[in-house]
């Protein structure tokens, strides 16, 4: 088995079957012990407390339907409990289950560069007469004299890139000019037409000049000028962080979670990334300005919260089709006609949420990668937990507060005292809104997923226009990752709305059922047939996914709490413990299984290779492409 691709598929053949688990346990349960208890409670519509006497009919499923301090409430906060016990033991069951999956995958038999290196910052500047090199493996060759196999310095390589870039951008225009060149011979005729550019802005203006000559000439005037840029970099711009390489995996990994130096900002060791995930940029941040830079993101992602909630609250309440009729009256001749006007009214709101939605993600990497952190996995989880926390805030609680306040504003302006108590009634009211929301996620969303149309039109449009080479056309063809960074916390907001309303109105748990369902069957094909993953972190993803899956609970029994109390049901002090308990699981689970996602048991690193590492081919694979191309001498790299 290929443990290290059903690690990247884990959050498929893991996190989904455990929300579907948990759901269809919840909904076996609750759908048919709740729903009758519900529709044969006549207490609301007797004393007619619905606006203007109407009843909405999906109400008689609901517990709004159920009288304040009635009897019946006992079997919704029984359902309460039912719900939090069957998520602790699927949660603890699923992290047992990822640990296995982990220590599988880091016990595999295949030589893999990061288990033989870890990544060293917060270096203290060397002696007067020592360079960088020389005190790094002086600090190692004393503390590892067995293991300790040689360093590599981070260099600073903002120049060398773009003189790398440079040379790439030319090499790969020289392969387009010249397929199209040979292309034209056997199309326009047999001595062919050599392709011609301008060399003003865009190509539209100034001089022209042979495609391929011209790239050939820079070319070789670029290849010198790399070449010394590259030895100025390696001897003038190292940087106070380094790879270090061991002989053994048990040597890296003990020395990955071992206390180098007394001081907190000095000898900073951790498990190196792979090779391809590392962002060299960040490594020449010392602590301080980590530390100063991971505040400064929280603060503004505290603040976008916040700023994000009011568009959003606005955005849902007036557009629903009343509103949007009251503000735009010469829309009112569309609205008239039914086939519309029933398509708006079912997805208008929800569409504008999606769309609104997609703004997000590009600013939650943006402020990831801010901190400082020093590889795209880790910048990949730390995006996924802001972009989940923006749209459970915003998304789901700016939602049912906007629609709420919108609708019961006259009634809060004649009785200000009884705000709390209108906001626990409009609860139920939100629920055909995320009912919707969630099959229109469902039904739509996975569709596209599984049959890739945009994808695919985006291709054969890059094919017939773009693409000149075999290579345009397979970059065009390649289908990227798995983006974990939006699809974990666009489920999870699912899983959050599905489980705060599973008590308060049922007949949304169907629903929730048949998105993970779904999610299992379509996302596992996609993430083993199709997406090809750019990192491989070893399940480092699961802990975060079950931190949010327990704030999702905690959030859902907060909810039910005040349902309760609005309720006036004497017994909702019963309820008080149940946060209470899931921070304590979390606590747990924390203490037993989190440690060995932060680093690689020894037990586990010390398993026998199938071959002898070629220590060298590791050392190489760890070089930035500026700093590796082929015009390099391996022997020039001894001084990085």
């Amino acid at each position: 088995m290929d443990f290290g691709c059903l690690l990247t598929s884990s959050y498929a053949v893991v996190k989904v079957p455990n929300s579907l688990a948990m759901l269809f346990l919840a909904g076996i349960v609750l759908l048919p012990s709740l729903l009758p208890v519900s529709i044969t409670d006549h207490s609301v519509r007797l004393n007619s407390t619905t606006s203007n006497g109407t009843f909405n009919e999906l109400d008689k499923f609901s517990m709004g339907h159920i009288g304040q301090k009635s009897d019946r409430l006992w079997a919704y906060l029984i359902a309460v409990y039912w719900v939090s016990l069957v998520t602790y033991f699927l949660l603890w069951k699923a992290y047992k289950h990822v640990s296995e999956i982990r220590a599988a995958s880091l016990m595999s038999s295949e030589v893999r560069a990061e288990q033989f290196a870890v990544l060293v910052r917060d270096i203290p500047p060397p002696h007067e007469g020592e360079t960088r090199k020389e005190q790094v493996d002086s600090y190692f060759n004393a503390v590892y004299p067995d293991t300790f196999y040689r360093s590599m310095v981070v260099t600073n390589n903002k120049e060398v890139n773009k003189i790398w870039e440079e040379l790439e951008a030319y090499k790969k225009n020289l392969v387009i000019a010249e397929t199209v060149y040979a292309q034209s011979k056997t199309i326009v005729s047999p001595e062919g037409t050599r392709p011609m550019n301008r060399l003003g802005l865009l190509g539209l203006c100034g001089k022209k000049v042979d495609t391929i000559d011209y790239c050939n000439e820079k070319i070789s005037e670029l290849i010198p000028k790399l070449e010394a840029e590259q030895k100025k970099t390696i001897r003038d711009r190292q940087v106070s962080s380094a790879l270090i390489f061991f002989s053994s995996r048990v040597a890296a990994a003990s020395a990955a979670q071992s206390l180098h130096a007394r001081m907190v900002d000095h000898w900073t060791v951790m498990d190196a990334p792979e090779p391809r995930q590392i962002i060299w940029d960040n490594l020449s941040l010392n602590y301080y300005a980590r530390e100063v830079r991971k505040y400064i993101v929280y603060i503004i992602v505290a603040l976008a919260v916040l700023f994000f909630m009011l568009p959003i609250s606005v955005i849902s309440a007036f557009t629903t089709l009343e509103n949007l009729a009251k503000l735009l009256p010469f829309i009112k001749p569309v609205l008239a006609i039914v086939s519309i006007r029933t398509v708006l009214g079912a997805y208008l709101p929800q569409l504008t949420l999606i769309i609104f939605l997609a703004m997000l993600p590009t600013l939650v990497m943006f402020l990831s990668k801010l901190e400082g952190i020093p590889s795209e996995s880790h910048a990949v989880r730390s995006a996924s937990g802001k972009y989940f926390y923006f749209i459970v805030f915003n998304a789901f609680i700016g939602v049912t507060l906007g629609g709420t306040l919108f609708g019961n504003l006259k009634d809060m302006e004649e009785h200000p005292n009884e705000i709390a108590e209108l906001l626990g009634k409009g609860l139920p009211d939100n629920a055909t809104f995320f009912l919707t929301f969630v099959a229109l996620r469902c039904f739509v969303g996975y569709g596209l997923e599984l049959s890739r149309l945009v994808p695919l039109i985006m291709f054969y449009l890059k094919k017939k226009y773009l693409c000149k080479t075999e290579a345009e056309v397979k970059e065009a063809w390649a289908p990227g990752d798995f983006r974990y960074a939006t699809r974990i916390p666009a489920d999870l907001l699912i899983l959050t709305i599905t489980l705060c309303y599973s008590v308060i109105a049922p007949l949304i748990l169907p629903f929730g059922i048949i998105y993970f369902g779904l999610g299992w069957l379509v996302m596992r094909n996609q993430a083993l047939k199709v997406y090809v993953p750019s990192f491989e972190s070893y399940g480092r993803m699961w802990p975060h996914l079950h931190t949010r899956f327990l704030a999702a609970l905690v959030l859902y029994q907060v909810t039910m709490l005040g349902y309760f109390g609005v309720k006036e049901f004497i017994y909702t002090v019963t309820l008080i413990p149940l946060p209470i308990i899931s921070l304590i699981f979390a606590w747990v689970c924390n203490k037993k299984f989190y440690r060995f996602f932060q680093h690689p048991a020894l037990e586990v690193a010390c398993q026998e290779l199938k071959e002898t590492p070629n220590l060298k081919c590791v050392y190489m694979s760890f070089l930035p492409p500026s700093l590796s191309y082929e015009m390099l001498d391996v022997d020039q790299c001894e001084d990085v």
